[in-house]
């Protein structure tokens, strides 16, 4: 049941397999710096900072679940989308999960190619493409903001789940007796629980800068909003 937290120990996963995604993730993480090193501003790089701080401090934070020993933590995808961009969002969660892995020992080493692209990759892309569309039909007051964000942070952290299970499926060193879908349900189950936290802080926080620097804010200067066309004049009557 420990494999059901979402930082991969070493052992849970095979070498081939943990082998493939770290080059999945190195791959990754460098077009991430090529494309991030454009949005970098007096602006983004003091907040991305403070990003990677409040994420390192949250999922230092772990919770259990039921009573199977299992324990979850926020691992703010949706957070970092929001206020400093996919690009350089994903960076910031991969640095948390680096330190903490060399650190703190949460996470093997060996798996930190598994776990990069489970919460820094899929957790941030599925939130950012979340974020893009719903700020394209809510409004973008506060209000609207925070429903962006527990929804975008609510759904990350359930994708980033799911990312284990295939993983686990590739190359888990343990027979699940054919049971991938009662993983992929459980995984589902205890994450969709985790999410709702993370959400709730996710919209508090990203609510509380749009209120008083909205500016600092990536995702609402970065995504324009939808806009109908506008209407061509009538000029010299109707033919």
């Amino acid at each position: 049941m420990e494999t059901l937290a979402m930082h991969i120990s070493n052992g849970i996963i095979n070498g081939p397999v943990a082998g493939v995604f770290a080059a999945v993730a190195l791959a990754a993480l460098t077009f991430c710096v090529l494309r991030g090193r454009r949005d970098l501003d007096d602006r983004l790089a003091p907040m991305a900072g403070l990003v990677a701080a409040f994420i390192f401090a949250v999922q230092m934070l772990n919770f259990p679940i039921f009573t199977a020993g299992v324990s979850g933590h926020l691992l703010g995808g949706a957070l970092a989308a929001l206020l400093v961009g996919p690009w350089v969002g994903a960076l910031c969660v991969s640095v948390v999960l680096i330190v903490q892995a060399l650190v703190f020992g949460d996470g093997g080493v060996a798996m930190l190619g598994l776990n990069i692209t489970n919460m820094a990759l899929l957790g941030t892309a599925a939130a950012y493409l979340l974020i893009a569309g719903l700020l394209r039909v809510l409004p973008r007051t506060p209000a609207g903001l925070a429903v962006t964000a527990f929804v975008s942070a609510l759904v990350s952290v359930v994708v980033a789940s799911q990312g284990f299970v295939v993983q686990y499926w590739l190359g888990g060193t343990t027979d699940l007796g054919g049971n991938l879908t009662g993983l992929a349900g459980t995984m589902a189950g205890v994450h969709l629980l985790i999410g709702i936290g993370e959400g709730l802080i996710t919209a508090t926080t990203v609510a509380t800068v749009a209120k008083v620097r909205p500016d600092l804010v990536y995702a609402l200067r970065a995504l324009k909003p939808a806009t109908a066309p506008a209407p061509v004049p009538a000029v010299g009557g109707v033919r």
